[in-house]
């Protein structure tokens, strides 16, 4: 018996090595549930065109986030994530594969994952091991050929881009975080007792709504919040650093300058429009805190993982732009948070420096889970990275090929430690910035001889990396 009981124990702390196990299946090893680790339920939580400095816990002194700061301090709060491809429908495809796009080739918004694809991201995968499953809100992949049948619980219109003001069944107005706030707690009354489940949740705030010109339809209860804030100006919102721009990408056709115009165009306008897209961003920090509430009261909250991230970043003016696409930091760079409290102690509100991607989320959840990671999957299991288990990246490759010039020229790079570089590939032209030193991108060093070794440096991984992510 004794025997027996060591075999296991060691059979157990080896496959945690391996990544297969997670963390938390280990940690309970001596509990109770020791014998048998009950799978914890997971949470995701998406918000779309939330850019990574867009929370109270990552030093924003204007927008209040008190529950999305409480899952932070009560989880791991990753301050240096990215998403390796910035836009809504390859992001989304990355997240769910735990691929680049140069894999899954999901690049614009008609595409969607063949059978034989779907069946490797991480709700399938998760499905096998026995978890219900429920998606809640914005697909932002093709529309046309939803996964629906998959899920237990599916509630997600038929449009690429949900409206804001919807008319519910009893022909009233529900704004679109409100929507998915009821949908969240029907999927927990109906599952939370019924073994594992994994809960997709997909905001449509803080996207604009698109159209001429774009709005931030706001819930009226937070219509008067931050109304006396003073929005910072940032440094680049000065009109020089659009002047600096590339003449290819220096034109009105440019979607991230049409659509700074009517937005951003004066400071009065850039001050309105950041508030409005930090109260769409209070508007789902009031779900999260009533979502925490109902895992409480079900009394499967200890049991629970919530992994909070952004889809893509977005620039408020910097650059003279607007929107997210091209590799600049408030694109490319998002909020990220995973939190619970069976995750193991010595991880609890820890603050991570680790370059996390969204590539890594299919991977974490499915080691959660006790799942083995598919081959194909080119993330990691983020636990791993805070652990040590795993060596930090050193860099990673961007790409974003959608539509292409003059609307958004094509743009792929390496973002590394330090430094970025960035070609537009259509142009031929270079970028390349010390982040290190100079974080708001101020200065472009490719054509500086002080930095032409480490250009080089930068165009050789790149090659690499472009060949590697396929």
């Amino acid at each position: 018996m004794k025997r027996a009981t060591l075999t296991n124990m060691h059979r157990l702390a080896m496959l945690v090595m391996l990544g297969i196990v997670p963390a938390i299946s280990a940690w309970m090893v001596g509990k109770k549930q020791a014998a048998d680790p009950k799978k914890p339920n997971i949470i995701f939580l998406l918000t779309d065109d939330h850019r990574w400095d867009a929370l109270g816990v990552m030093g924003n002194k204007i927008i209040q986030t008190p529950n999305l700061d409480a899952l932070a301090n009560n989880g791991i709060l990753f301050r240096k994530a990215y998403v390796t491809t910035a836009i809504c429908c390859v992001s989304r495809a990355s997240i769910m594969s735990g691929q680049y796009e140069s894999r899954h080739k999901i690049n614009d918004f008609t595409t969607d994952f063949s059978p034989e694809a779907l069946a490797q991201t991480y709700p399938a995968l998760l499905k096998k091991q026995g978890y219900k499953l429920g998606f809640v809100g914005k697909l932002g992949i093709d529309v046309k050929n939803q996964p629906d049948s998959l899920f237990d619980y599916w509630s997600s219109p038929k449009e690429r881009q949900p409206v804001y003001e919807l008319i519910n069944k009893s022909g009233k107005m529900v704004h679109h975080t409100d929507s998915v706030n009821t949908d969240i707690a029907r999927f927990i009354d109906q599952f939370a007792d019924k073994g594992p489940f994994n809960l997709s949740v997909s905001f449509k705030a803080p996207h604009e709504l698109d159209g001429t010109p774009p709005t931030y339809p706001v819930q009226a209860r937070f219509k008067d919040l931050y109304k006396n804030a003073a929005i910072p100006k940032p440094e680049t919102a000065d009109p020089k650093y659009w002047d600096k721009h590339p003449d290819f990408f220096r034109t009105d056709k440019n979607i991230g300058r049409d659509r700074w115009k009517p937005l951003f165009a004066t400071e009065e306008l850039r001050q309105e429009t950041t508030r409005d897209y930090y109260r769409l961003i209070s508007g789902v920090d009031e779900v999260v805190g009533n979502l925490v509430a109902q895992l409480k009261q079900k009394g499967i909250y200890d049991n629970t993982v919530i992994i909070f991230m952004g889809d893509n970043g977005f620039s408020l003016g910097e650059h003279g732009l607007e929107g997210k696409w091209f590799g600049f930091e408030e694109s490319i760079r998002v909020p990220m948070i995973v939190s619970g409290a069976s995750l193991p102690k010595n991880l609890i509100g820890k603050k991570s420096d680790v370059v996390a991607l969204n590539i890594d989320v299919a991977p974490t959840m499915l080691a959660l889970a006790g799942a083995e990671v598919p081959a194909g999957m080119q993330g990691k299991n983020l636990l791993q990275f805070v652990s040590g288990k795993v060596a930090p990246r050193k860099d990673f490759f961007y790409e974003h090929t959608y539509l292409g010039s003059p609307r958004l020229p094509k743009v792929e790079g390496v973002v590394g430690q330090d430094f970025k570089y960035m070609k537009y590939i259509e142009h031929d032209y270079e970028e390349l910035y010390n982040t290190g030193k100079d974080p708001h991108e101020t200065a472009n060093l490719a054509h500086n001889e002080a930095h032409k070794q480490k250009l080089s440096q930068m165009r050789t991984r790149y090659e690499v990396l472009k060949k590697e992510v396929r």
